[in-house]
């Protein structure tokens, strides 16, 4: 299971945070147009976010995450993967997001990605020089993958994404590993019955045995998805992953 249309990040509001925000449509280097959601604070920073969904593309909970980042500084734009089968427009909650899951490619998905990351980087994007990645489900391995794209990242965060390889038995995270060209770092759920842990064991070490700085973190018990609101038994592990991530981001930003 991947969030729900009615899932939100477990995460506290800043009072009194000056963000801005606004709908986008970018534009890839196949001419691919493309949905995004920009959360900017107005204090200027040096560092950005690339926020890659889960499944169902861009929807609320990504909305709402990208605000939370921008609370804390960081300019963050989520990005919807189905510009090419789905258009730009908002979607409801009947979205049949498979349909189109199953049409994405690898090097389209990639160059979507680069993207977002030179939006950022632009002036209009505010010019960020530290870049991240941090994904969820579908894209948090895209998230680890993006490390090796060539985008020059300061660092790809993922939660609960599989790190082997595709059904297809494309390369996943774990076999490319000597191509990450960033720090990573792995949120992952000890309860995961479609990421077992000895997958988990897998990316930690092929991480090791390339030398790539990472921390790969397992929360006993945890399902998928437990970065939810509604999954109030799991808050001390979403407390302790969200300090994680911000504390990836301040290190290596």
């Amino acid at each position: 299971m991947c969030h729900e249309p009615d899932s939100a990040p477990p995460i506290p509001r800043i009072s009194g945070a000056s963000v801005s925000h606004d709908d986008l449509v970018l534009e890839a280097a196949d001419g691919n147009r493309f949905a995004a959601f920009l959360a900017t604070p107005d204090e200027p920073g040096g560092t950005g976010v690339v926020v890659l969904p889960d499944v169902r593309g861009l929807y609320r909970f990504y909305e709402e995450l990208c605000l939370r980042l921008g609370e804390r500084g960081f300019a963050a734009l989520a990005i919807d993967y189905f510009g090419r089968t789905a258009g730009v427009d908002k979607r409801d909650d009947e979205f049949p997001y498979m349909d189109h899951v199953a049409q994405t490619t690898q090097d389209g998905l990639r160059i979507d990605i680069a993207a977002a990351v030179a939006f950022l980087r632009s002036g209009v994007g505010g010019a960020r020089q530290s870049i991240f990645t941090l994904g969820f489900c579908f894209g948090g391995r895209l998230s680890w993958l993006a490390a090796a794209g060539g985008h020059d990242l300061a660092g790809a965060i993922g939660f609960y994404g599989r790190p082997g390889p595709f059904q297809d038995g494309t390369p996943g995270p774990t076999q490319r590993a000597s191509e990450l060209a960033s720090p990573v770092l792995a949120l992952m759920g000890g309860d995961d019955p479609g990421i077992p842990q000895e997958e988990i064991d897998s990316f930690d070490a092929a991480l090791e045995d390339a030398g790539v700085e990472h921390d790969v973190v397992t929360y006993a018990g945890a399902p998928h998805s437990f970065f939810d609101r509604k999954q109030e038994q799991f808050a001390a592990e979403s407390e302790d992953a969200w300090s994680r991530v911000l504390a990836f981001l301040e290190r290596h930003g």
